[in-house]
């Protein structure tokens, strides 16, 4: 399993007050990536974004942080492609209270390692049959203009093969990406180059949807 960590940029989720203390978990870090890793290849995933509130000079050439790197805001997103579609776990729900709290930013990606390892018990009775419990996470919609999609599906849009070289997991965690992205389907599907003015639009608003929490 391969994992990136990527800036958070600005915290898009209502913010949890009082946060549960940290020290509920105190496992160690690698443990909590080993679990984390298990469960995304079990989903059929094969790299694991996880956005922290660090900036790009925190971050090693690997795409892992530094031993000195801090972390203000505690919130983590936990993003990676599926056999279900893009996903995206995101919360803030732990903090460091006491002095031998473990990093509140640890404890949050563990809980979200521990909620997939529990979405995936539901599987074990035979009730699901293709994976509808995981449908919360790739349906955080929003209504831009004329168009309602989620994130997801803006950011598979954007990242449609042939038009871009960026993949869905890119686009949907990195403002950048998605800004780029949009500007090589932009030149291919302007209706001025002869492109359909209705998947124009479709993908001006993905793009606004993908970026409006950076701006």
């Amino acid at each position: 399993m391969r994992y990136e960590i990527r800036p958070l940029g600005n915290w898009d989720q209502p913010k949890t007050e009082p946060r549960a203390t940290s020290g509920r978990f105190r496992a160690a870090w690698q443990s909590t990536l080993d679990l984390l890793g298990r469960e995304v290849e079990h989903l059929g995933g094969e790299l694991v974004v996880i956005q922290i509130d660090v900036t790009e000079g925190e971050l090693r050439r690997d795409g892992m942080l530094r031993a000195n790197a801090r972390v203000a805001f505690p919130g983590v997103k936990v993003s990676f492609e599926s056999r279900h579609g893009s996903l995206t776990y995101a919360t803030d729900a732990y903090d460091a209270r006491y002095y031998n709290d473990p990093p509140g930013w640890q404890a949050n990606i563990r809980a979200i390692a521990l909620a997939l390892e529990a979405l995936r018990a539901v599987d074990r009775y035979g009730v699901t049959s293709s994976g509808e419990q995981y449908r919360g996470w790739t349906a955080i919609s929003v209504t831009t203009g004329e168009f309602d999609m989620t994130r997801a599906q803006a950011a598979d849009l954007l990242a449609h093969p042939g038009q871009t070289s960026f993949k869905p997991v890119d686009v949907l965690t990195d403002p950048a990406a998605a800004a780029q992205a949009y500007r090589n389907a932009a030149k291919k599907h302007h209706p001025d180059v002869g492109g359909d003015p209705e998947l124009f639009r479709r993908l001006t608003a993905a793009r606004d949807l993908l970026l409006a929490g950076a701006r």
